[in-house]
């Protein structure tokens, strides 16, 4: 068996998601690669999403509902142990898929190398796109590990993961994270394995207020350090060969900081969290002018929210 003829197992995770997951399942079930299996994990859902999922009429859907509010990181694990699939694919239920997008992305597993296929996406808004991700610059393919530590390029929604390559970690998601949880999975994914790219828009990210990236983003500066610090168990030598991806893992670190600071008002520390790095060592521009606004004498955070946020602010 070739790799078309492979069952895919579709990872749909869902908490209170009536307004959407209809559109998702439906994008799912339009596949044209038509040996897929959708596994839907509930974490405990408390409006109609059960109602709307069982009303779909397919045997390719699979509805589990947790006994317990679970992290995300634990519940996409509950929905993985689930699946049967050669290849694992994910799908949350405020996401759309377009009808090739597994017949364009599974072939590319024929080289043995592939662990991780994704392809191009749209960000959208009710049904306008906002923004293509890859339209003006390509992610970069092949060993991965370095671009990803630092600079984090995969949307979820057109992530397809080889089976041999999630089951050969030690643990699927990091059961701790609420919002790195992703990226941590695809870190250490490409430490063995490569990645492709389907130069072609086969997904949708949605953006609204409810997203758990928004409401949740407190928790980035926190699980950073986390995932850092396993890294330098995990990782052998990780501290000597990765050093300048750790020093701009820390930037990140401090940046998040800072954003959640000023969230609550304490711009004095906010600024502080930054002056390690203004120094020789561990300089970053990008920090220097964050701290050089927080200096100003009038309220600059309605600028930097422009900033970070850009077209998400709207």
């Amino acid at each position: 068996m070739n790799s078309h003829d492979k069952l895919v197992s579709i990872i749909v995770n869902c908490y209170n998601s009536e307004l959407y997951i209809n559109d998702a399942l439906d994008s799912a079930l339009s596949q044209t690669y038509e040996n897929f299996e959708i596994i839907v994990w509930d974490n405990l859902s408390t409006d109609n999403t059960k109602e709307i999922v069982n009303s779909f009429k397919s045997d390719k859907i699979k509805y589990f509902l947790s006994t317990e509010h679970t992290s995300l990181g634990m519940a996409r694990n509950n929905a993985i142990r689930h699946s049967s699939g050669s290849y694992i694919a994910f799908l949350d239920s405020d996401d759309i898929w377009l009808p090739t997008k597994l017949e364009k992305q599974i072939p590319e597993f024929e080289d043995d190398s592939i662990g991780l296929v994704i392809s191009d996406t749209f960000f959208f808004k009710a049904n306008k796109n906002v923004r293509q991700l890859y339209k003006r610059k390509k992610p970069p393919t092949g060993y991965v590990f370095k671009e990803l530590l630092t600079h984090y390029f995969i949307s979820l929604e057109t992530a397809v993961v080889r089976r041999e390559a999630l089951f050969g970690l030690d643990y699927y998601f990091d059961e701790r994270f609420e919002v790195i949880e992703e990226y941590d999975l695809f870190v250490r994914i490409s430490y063995n394995w490569n990645l492709a790219y389907v130069d072609d828009v086969l997904a949708k990210w949605r953006i609204h207020s409810n997203s758990w990236t928004w409401k949740k983003s407190f928790l980035f500066a926190k699980e950073k350090k986390l995932a850092l610090k396993s890294y330098l168990s995990l990782f052998p030598d990780f501290d000597t060969h990765y050093s300048q991806q750790i020093i701009m893992m820390q930037h990140s670190i401090a940046i998040a900081e800072m954003w959640y600071l000023l969230s609550r008002n304490d711009r004095n520390k906010a600024r502080r969290i930054l002056i390690p790095f203004l120094f020789p060592k561990s300089y970053n521009l990008r920090i220097h002018l964050l701290y050089f606004l927080l200096l100003l004498p009038f309220n600059t955070f309605p600028i930097l929210k422009k900033i970070r946020y850009g077209i998400w602010s709207e």
